[in-house]
């Protein structure tokens, strides 16, 4: 069984937005260019928008099937969801931002979730946040925050995690140090990861496997080794 299945269809006006695709990569990495449809299919992903037609599955759990009127909302699906902004709420803490995510878990109140919470503590050691804790977020700068945008997406437990471009408001030199934490998150979480990215290298240091998305349509994905640059 493959932990990805994704089948949809998605019209916005003249364009449509015609995707199947499944995968066992721990990071599916999703290239093409702008306007072909990468973010609205994390949308779909994450129950943010409604197909007119279409089937999702993550790990076993059907999470959309239009045919058979099943359409998991968003706040149970247990898929985490970093835009590029990040989303974080300026007038928090990191720490309230990083908790957030627990505590939206505890209020889905799902029966399937599990009951333990990841240890904030093990968290941000894992994102090297611990220092930064206390801080407001109006004081991070731009890698700081995308980090905390990941563990807050961690720390309610995703079977599935979405990057939309998650590096695309860094320099170079934040880009570099933020990667092995995101390498770390793939080895040590082992949550799946759909990555949206225009970086061919970012793509080929992170990525399993990748599909590249056209005007609507996902051509054959293959090794990461295959990534047009």
């Amino acid at each position: 069984m493959s932990a990805l299945v994704c089948e949809v269809r998605l019209t916005q006006g003249r364009f449509t937005l015609e995707v199947s695709l499944e995968s066992d990569a721990r990071v599916l990495g999703l290239a093409g260019p702008s306007g072909s449809g990468k973010t609205s299919l994390l949308e779909l992903l994450a129950g943010l928008r409604h197909p007119e037609q279409g089937r999702i599955v993550v790990a076993g759990t059907v999470l959309l099937d239009t045919a058979h009127g099943i359409a998991v909302p968003a706040f149970r699906r247990r898929v985490g969801y970093v835009p590029q902004d990040g989303a974080l709420f300026p007038h928090m803490t990191v720490q309230a931002n990083v908790m957030y995510g627990a505590v939206a878990v505890s209020d889905a109140g799902a029966p399937d979730r599990p009951q333990a919470l990841p240890a904030l503590e093990a968290v941000a050691d894992a994102l090297d946040i611990t220092a930064l804790l206390t801080r407001p977020i109006t004081h991070l700068s731009g890698g700081e925050r995308q980090r905390v945008a990941l563990a807050r997406a961690l720390m309610a437990r995703p079977q599935l995690l979405l990057l939309d471009e998650p590096l695309s408001g860094v320099d170079r030199a934040r880009k570099l140090a933020i990667l092995p934490y995101l390498r770390a998150l793939r080895d040590r979480w082992h949550v799946p990861m759909v990555y949206v990215s225009h970086d061919a290298d970012e793509l080929a240091l992170l990525a399993d496997e990748v599909c590249l998305l056209e005007g609507g349509r996902v051509t054959p994905s293959g090794h990461r080794d295959s990534i047009p640059r």
